[in-house]
């Protein structure tokens, strides 16, 4: 059984990281939800997976909730008093908007090159959680990083 991470990203940063991608090769979201990334590189142990991203905050709301960008996850990294360890690098830079993106808010940033928007997207409700029986409920939408079963 293949391993997905499904995660909400704000929309802007989503598209400010398609910049950042472009220049340095991959682009680095905040979590702080750090038990989750251990256990997801002990799943891949070395490898990546692909990743759907939901786009939270969005100009235009999907209903039902539906992932509308992709990308592939390379990995993570602890942050270092709340900021990513090589700085703003990897960080969108729509996240400079908001003082806690890079100084505190996160344990650990989670990265990813072949960001892009996708159409037709994937609705939620067709996803299954990672060893889980059933798929998600028609209007779930994640609050934060969860692993599914990859598509």
């Amino acid at each position: 059984m293949s391993v997905a991470l499904l995660a909400p990203v704000p929309e802007e940063h989503l598209i400010s990281g398609q910049e950042t991608l472009r220049e340095v090769g991959k682009v680095a979201f905040g979590s702080k939800n750090w038990e989750l990334f251990n256990k997801l590189a002990e799943f891949l142990k070395g490898d990546e997976c692909d990743a759907l991203l939901y786009a939270s905050d969005a100009t235009r709301s999907l209903n039902p909730p539906t992932v509308t960008w992709s990308a592939r996850f390379v990995g993570f990294s602890v942050a270092r008093n709340g900021a990513h360890k090589d700085g703003m690098k990897y960080r969108p830079a729509s996240t400079t908007k908001y003082p806690l993106d890079n100084q505190g808010s996160w344990t650990i940033f989670w990265e990813v090159t072949n960001l892009k928007p996708i159409s037709p997207g994937v609705k939620i409700s067709l996803l299954r959680g990672f060893q889980k029986p059933h798929s998600y409920l028609l209007n779930f939408i994640p609050r934060g990083p969860v692993l599914v079963q990859a598509v």
